[in-house]
């Protein structure tokens, strides 16, 4: 198996000190010649008399606004500061887009922040863009340090698969290519994410060919040639090699494991399988150890292993193809959905507030057609709360005539109706199916049906009918402050 591994040590949080290091005073941020009426003057003094009063939504607002009334960069960039001290990314990231936007191309310090504020955002695939642009001012030196700090922060992403696309897709386009071997690996990787197999394996090869004890090298090659069922000699002997380099590495043994079940030695690699899997207990490995034991028509113990991988992670991309190829009755088709779920809903919410509870209820519909759910909150006599619609990257939700819109559905909810409840992702919930792009812990009762899903902070029970239509669903939350508590009944369940 292989095994996406960024660097243990941020280096420096992306140029986060070209964030610290730039604070000055506010009076000071404007041009001269920009600040020869006594109204831009007055702002000015006024936000910064605000923000010592503890109102920095009014100090940021006033920044911002006044950055794009006069175009100075430098007022955009307070306005930034301010909302990374309030705790606010969203209206941080808004501010450095306007910062940078001022700036012009050649300025760098705001690209610099501008990605990293992305980067925290989980705005991977907005990355792309201006990172290329900052890479193609930069000369080769700088260029590796930049790409070592994304590096480092491609350990935050929620979804690896996505962020390592992004990696890709801004490494590809450079000439000459990187020469850190770190980078070419992470390299590597984000080309057999990104359906590159061919750059992959000759990445690989490169690095080889300078440093032939490359382990992880050695071993990404290995399992990527047995996986696809080639050149099975090869992979045998560059996993070897990797196993006899770092014998108790449990990837390497899942990889020894799986090219000798791709070489029809099955007790053997059930054996190495199951030492890679005590020796690490990932999803991958149990996987791979319920096709072993599938192919060995032991299907009561493979489909206790698959179990456990679903605990450990139910959105892997390894456990969910083999389920889809070998358990497709596990399995939920994620293309083209469509449904309704319509009932009634009960909240209760316990010192999230000021220490008090609260709680409330109603009725909710749910209309689900392929990317786009449209959720419908009702008070109890039916009358409308909110429509939210949720899309890819996109959030917008409808209350007294206003419209608001967010990057994210939950942040949306929480900003705008004051609680932390659910909306993103919702109808994969409803179906007993994991959110792509976080992990997700999955339990079934004995008749394969799933019983508890635990995702996103939140633990959901199930309850089925015979006909194995949702009849009630089960949502909590907790932390130190609070917790909250959802149930779901439904008059019309999806068929």
């Amino acid at each position: 198996m292989t095994k996406f591994s960024p660097m243990s040590v941020l280096r420096g949080l992306l140029l986060t000190s070209a964030i610290s290091s730039s604070l000055l005073s506010g009076v000071a941020l404007a041009r001269t010649n920009s600040l020869e009426s006594g109204q831009a003057v007055f702002e000015v003094l006024a936000s910064e008399i605000a923000l010592q009063r503890g109102e920095a939504g009014l100090a940021y607002n006033t920044y911002l606004e006044l950055a794009r009334q006069i175009g100075d960069p430098r007022l955009a960039q307070r306005a930034m500061e301010i909302a990374i001290t309030a705790g606010a990314p969203d209206l941080a990231l808004q501010a450095a887009q306007t910062w940078d936007d001022l700036a012009g191309v050649q300025q760098t310090k705001s690209k610099e922040v501008l990605i990293t504020l992305l980067i925290l955002n989980q705005r991977w695939s907005d990355v792309v863009k201006p990172t290329i642009t900052l890479l193609n001012q930069q000369n080769s030196t700088q260029r590796e340090n930049t790409l070592l700090q994304i590096q480092a922060l491609l350990s935050k992403a929620k979804d690896e698969s996505e962020a390592l696309r992004a990696f890709y897709a801004i490494v590809s386009t450079l000439k000459p290519a990187p020469k850190d071997p770190s980078i070419l690996y992470t390299y590597a990787m984000s080309a057999e994410k990104s359906g590159h197999l061919d750059v992959m394996e000759k990445t690989l090869r490169e690095i080889l060919r300078k440093n032939p004890n490359d382990v992880n090298s050695l071993n990404a090659l290995g399992y990527s040639l047995a996986d696809r069922n080639q050149n099975l000699p090869e992979a045998f002997k560059l996993i070897t090699k990797a196993h006899q380099l770092s014998p108790r590495d449990g990837f390497i043994l899942d990889s020894l494991g799986w090219v000798n079940f791709r070489m029809g030695k099955n007790a053997l690699a059930l054996e190495q399988l199951q030492q890679a899997f005590n020796i690490k207990p990932e999803a991958d490995i149990a996987a791979h150890i319920g096709e072993v034991l599938w192919v060995m028509n032991r299907p009561a113990e493979a489909e206790d292993m698959w179990r456990k991988g679903q605990q450990l992670d139910a959105n892997n991309p390894t456990l969910k193809e083999t389920l889809k190829r070998l358990k497709p009755d596990w399995s939920v088709a994620d293309t083209a959905l469509k449904g309704t779920w319509d009932g009634r809903f009960a909240v209760k919410v316990t010192g999230l507030t000021e220490g008090k509870n609260q709680g409330g209820s109603g009725g909710f519909t749910l209309t689900q057609d392929a990317l786009t759910d449209v959720l419908e909150i009702r008070n109890p006599v039916g009358g409308s709360i909110a429509k939210i619609t949720i899309k890819p990257g996109e959030a917008i939700l409808e209350r007294d005539g206003q419209v608001t819109s967010a990057i994210d559905a939950d942040t949306l909810v929480q900003s705008t109706l004051g609680l932390p409840l659910p909306a993103r992702g919702l109808s994969d919930w409803l179906r007993g199916k994991t959110r792509p792009g976080s992990n997700a812990s999955v339990e079934r009762d004995a008749k394969g049906q799933v019983s508890k899903v635990i995702q996103d902070g939140w633990t959901l029970n199930y309850n089925w009918d015979n006909a194995q239509r949702l009849e009630r669903l089960t949502m909590t939350r907790s932390s130190n402050i609070g917790s909250i508590d959802i149930r779901l009944i439904f008059d019309t369940p999806n068929e």
